[in-house]
């Protein structure tokens, strides 16, 4: 629904769905350090498996079994979905990876860098014009990502990685006719077959995390499904009534968090050259929000008014 077609109480529930799926987000590290004693790549299979089980039942309640069976017919559509579905996997394994070996800051830098690898992908794909401050956004970023790599000495690869699965996912979700909840699902399904068969083999061989007798974790494992599906719902609710230019706004709710939580809650190392590149790259981001808001500000006062009637 746009904006505005949306009454002020649609606007708000929209915006607090929204600002609470962001927010959930950002805060699955806390829900990942919890399960730190399951392998990585176990978690993402069961998130996977689970996730499909999930979010079946939530497309039959709601729309029954027309709006998804409908794919399959498409064979095309399945394709993206199976590449989409495989940039999805590596991002979900990264961070989980990287939230449980101790870089949440790294992983907040990933997700902060995101809208600005889509600019660029917009340039490169679509041949989008960059407007000045697009270039100078763009310049900043790479300005700080420059100053990590001569801190660390080695590229950022979790947060690079995390930002180019990300966005070439986005990238491939664009072309897809799917709403986020049906592309989810499908993605998900496609990758299962693996996910499922890599769990089978981890529960013959007596190294799966129902072999461990351990009813919290294998709680954490099972409710994975419920913990991906949950604030892409909210995500959804919210993304229907809002503008796209305030929806932009609320993504960096999700890597402030991570970021406050790898600084404040689990005390991860912040040196003056790391904070020296995130203050680049946030003012990249600043340039970047703000020139898109301007430019959604301008694009609705040119929009032509209707005329009543007499």
């Amino acid at each position: 629904m746009a904006e505005s077609l949306s009454s002020p109480a649609d606007l708000r529930r929209g915006a607090v769905s929204a600002f609470l799926g962001y927010l959930l987000w950002g805060l699955l590290p806390l829900y990942w350090k919890q399960l730190h004693a399951i392998a990585s790549l176990e978690l993402i299979a069961h998130r996977l498996v689970w996730s499909v089980v999930f979010l079946a039942l939530v497309l039959v309640i709601r729309d029954g079994r027309t709006t998804w069976w409908r794919v399959w017919r498409e064979p095309r559509t399945s394709a993206w979905c199976c590449l989409s579905g495989a940039l999805l996997t590596a991002n979900w394994l990264i961070f989980v990876w990287a939230v449980n070996a101790g870089f949440v800051i790294e992983c907040s830098l990933g997700y902060f860098l995101v809208p600005l690898f889509n600019a660029g992908l917009g340039r490169i794909f679509y041949g989008e014009t960059l407007r000045p401050a697009q270039g100078v956004a763009l310049a900043l970023a790479a300005a700080g990502v420059a100053v990590l790599v001569a801190q660390v000495g080695h590229v950022p690869w979790i947060a690079l990685g995390l930002a180019a699965t990300f966005s070439i996912y986005g990238l491939l979700r664009k072309r897809s006719s799917l709403g986020p909840m049906t592309g989810l699902a499908t993605e998900t399904l496609l990758m299962a077959p693996l996910a499922l068969g890599w769990l089978i083999w981890l529960a013959a061989s007596g190294g799966s995390v129902f072999a461990q007798s351990d009813a919290l974790l294998t709680l954490g494992a099972v409710s994975t499904g419920m913990v991906t599906a949950v604030p892409l719902l909210l995500f959804a609710y919210g993304a229907r009534r809002l503008r796209l230019t305030t929806l932009g706004l609320f993504q960096y709710v999700a890597p402030t968090c991570q970021f406050l939580l790898g600084w404040l809650v689990y005390h991860e190392p912040f040196s003056s050259e790391r904070a020296i590149a995130f203050a680049l790259i946030w003012s990249g981001l600043s340039v970047y929000s703000a020139d898109a808001w301007r430019a959604g500000s301008r694009a609705r006062q040119q929009r032509p008014r209707p005329v009543s009637p007499g």
